[in-house]
């Protein structure tokens, strides 16, 4: 896939829902998302993204009672080559609170853009379009990319 040689040697944010898509194998998405995660694993670049993400991925697995989908979650998140999921700090709220100000994001999109700017990321993957690209960080929107 052309889209993922401008990520080689660079770190990228990851945004839930590409996360979802890949976990959950959604069909229309497994193609952009397997290349994605095979890149990352493979170590052609690294991956942040924000606690945010583990709060939203568990949401229907545990509502689901579905421990094993939980732990999935869990594994990519904590324990893959290539992926590290950041804490919270307060520089990265505080980067928040001003995409906020200046982008009127809601808050858990703020703070995925935010973790993945303290954390050097040149590129963001999302699937929501509404997110802008920022000097230094492009959104790549997986809708856009299959397109």
């Amino acid at each position: 896939m052309e889209w993922l040689v401008p990520l080689q040697s660079q770190v990228v944010g990851l945004d839930t829902a590409p996360l979802i898509y890949f976990i959950e194998e959604n069909p229309h998405y497994l193609d952009i998302t397997d290349a994605f995660f095979e890149a990352m694993f493979r170590g052609e670049f690294s991956v942040v993204t924000s606690v945010i993400t583990v709060s939203e991925v568990l949401v229907y697995p545990l509502r689901q009672r579905n421990t094993g989908l939980a732990q999935q979650y869990r594994d990519i998140l904590f324990n893959s080559q290539g992926l590290t999921t950041m804490e919270v700090f307060p520089d990265i709220a505080e980067t928040a609170a001003q995409l906020r100000a200046d982008y009127n994001l809601r808050t858990p999109d703020a703070i995925q853009i935010a973790t993945a700017i303290h954390a050097g990321a040149s590129f963001f993957l999302t699937n929501d379009a509404r997110l802008p690209s920022l000097p230094g960080l492009t959104v790549l929107v997986l809708n856009q990319l299959i397109a």
